[in-house]
């Protein structure tokens, strides 16, 4: 066995030990006191203390404090986007949007905190990168793989490369400019005004929006195609 390997093979037996309840407890405990001090403030001792349990039981389980969070963060999160896959690019989207609108006001003052925190912590920054933040934007960029493969969009659309960082912007800012979180329909008007003309998709109107099965791919303009304005369309006279 490497010294590597020998250095991991404890703390992976002691992890064993704890059941899943009572990892739930420890997970609520490091959060409640995550949203009380901040996490600079935020120590082992007062997890202990808040949660009865062993300083050594923590470090045994989680190896330092950035893991102990971010793990608390990954396995208490109710959203979860892997399975989204409505058959069309815009349905995916919004789908992604009501999801994350329906965990934002209590995520994301936790997630500021933890961006903050991590200017000044590279591990931090590191685990939430890893753990928290790149598992979601791993599911939008297949969904825009899956958007090029049934044609709704051209191969090489520039606003592909920032659609994750305008979502998180939308995400992240709205508390500070509007004092209140990014909920549902903010997000759908965010991605009717920015995220629809910035890709090249058609916009729907509400009816098309909600019938059965999403919108028609076929309306979407995969060639770069401006589309032509309501009042020059030819009508049938």
């Amino acid at each position: 066995m490497s010294g590597e390997s020998a250095a991991v093979a404890p703390r992976a037996a002691g992890r064993g030990k704890l059941t899943p309840e009572r990892q739930r407890e420890l997970y609520e405990a490091v959060l409640e006191l995550l949203r009380e001090r901040g996490y600079d403030a935020l120590t082992m001792d007062a997890v202990a203390a808040r949660s009865r349990a062993s300083k050594a039981t923590l470090y045994r389980q989680w190896g330092t404090k950035a893991q102990f969070v971010v793990a608390a963060l990954r396995h208490t999160k109710r959203t979860t986007l892997a399975d989204i896959d409505t058959g069309t690019l815009l349905g995916d989207i919004r789908e992604m949007a009501r999801r994350v609108a329906a965990d934002s006001e209590e995520s994301t003052g936790l997630l500021h905190a933890l961006l903050h925190a991590g200017q000044r912590d590279a591990e931090l920054l590191r685990a939430v990168r890893e753990v928290l933040v790149e598992p979601e934007t791993d599911v939008l960029t297949i969904a825009l793989h899956r958007a090029v493969g049934r044609g709704e969009i051209a191969p090489r659309v520039p606003a592909t490369d920032y659609l994750v960082h305008a979502f998180m912007g939308a995400i992240m800012t709205r508390p500070l400019f509007e004092g209140t979180h990014a909920d549902a329909e903010y997000l759908d008007r965010f991605i009717d005004a920015v995220v629809i003309p910035a890709l090249g998709l058609d916009d729907l109107d509400d009816t098309e929006r909600n019938e059965p099965g999403g919108p028609d791919p076929g309306r979407s303009r995969a060639e770069g195609a401006a589309p032509i304005p309501r009042e020059e369309q030819p009508t049938d006279r």
